[in-house]
């Protein structure tokens, strides 16, 4: 009888280091350290932590049932960053797993002339650990002020060792991200510059749906630096491309980090995505 082949595991191999212990987080001389959540009977009475997220509908933790929360409780740090802050940096050694539960961050990448890469964006509910590296291959950022939930890698593999949901939603995770990999490489490649910007506003828009968030305004927490790095343009071009959507009817901009999408279907067509 063949022996079948060992579960792919999301996470890269364990760090050594001590459980619980997450790591202090540094900027600018300041130093952030992860605040552990209160347990036992404060988990009601204060309405927050695993029962009281508002972004578990979202999170890899919902593969998880709802009476496991307390074991959360025991396990998980908070970590608060203010616009601008580091969560980690290239090579940094990977050490924890994130879930945001608020704000926004970026992964960025520098290049050896100096040039700056933006390889995507972290938004509630989004997990911070798929990899198979040791060490991080990007920086990450916090683009507004923003807040994680944290586990040690320890703990996130002993969960799943206990949870085979968990661990398939890990996988599921994955597949997705690598996917939306594979979507965005096409559009640097094959897209214009307003075809690219199209289809960013609906993938903003869509993660906004996500969200639990009706109506048709996208809001935008990243400066237009930052989409320009993301889509592979300049920022002039970028801001080009939202004057050409503004003046075809495609969308308003009041405010530069608010969008209304008022013709949802000519941009999809532009875009080349379902509606």
């Amino acid at each position: 009888m063949n022996t079948p082949p060992p579960a792919v595991s999301c996470l890269p191999p364990p760090v050594a280091v001590s459980p619980m212990s997450l790591r202090v987080l540094r900027q600018n001389g300041h130093t952030l350290v992860p605040t552990p959540r209160a347990g036992g009977s404060t988990l009601e009475a204060q309405d927050t932590g695993c029962s009281g997220c508002l972004v578990r509908h979202l999170a890899v933790c919902a593969a998880l049932p709802l009476e496991q929360a307390r074991t959360l409780e025991t396990l998980a740090g908070d970590i608060p960053l203010r616009a601008g802050e580091v969560l980690a940096r290239e090579g940094d050694p990977r050490r924890e797993v994130f879930t945001v539960t608020s704000g926004a961050l970026r992964r960025i990448r520098l290049l050896a002339d100096g040039r700056r890469l933006v390889a995507g964006f972290l938004m509630p509910g989004d997990f911070i650990g798929f990899s198979g590296a040791s060490h991080y291959r990007h920086s990450i950022e916090a683009v507004t002020d923003s807040t994680l939930c944290a586990f040690s890698m320890q703990d996130m593999r002993s969960l799943c060792s206990r949870h085979p949901e968990l661990e398939r939603e890990l996988l599921e995770r994955a597949c997705v991200e690598l996917d939306n990999t594979r979507a965005n490489l096409m559009s640097l490649a094959r897209m214009t510059p307003l075809e690219r910007l199209a289809s960013f506003l609906l993938d903003m828009d869509a993660r906004r749906r996500r969200q639990a968030h009706s109506g048709d305004e996208v809001i935008l927490p990243m400066p237009r630096t930052d989409i320009a790095d993301y889509l592979g343009l300049t920022v002039e071009t970028v801001s080009r491309s939202f004057t050409r959507l503004r003046q075809d009817g495609l969308i308003a901009t009041e405010d530069p980090h608010r969008v209304a999408l008022k013709d949802r279907k000519r941009l999809a067509a532009l875009a080349e995505m379902p509606v």
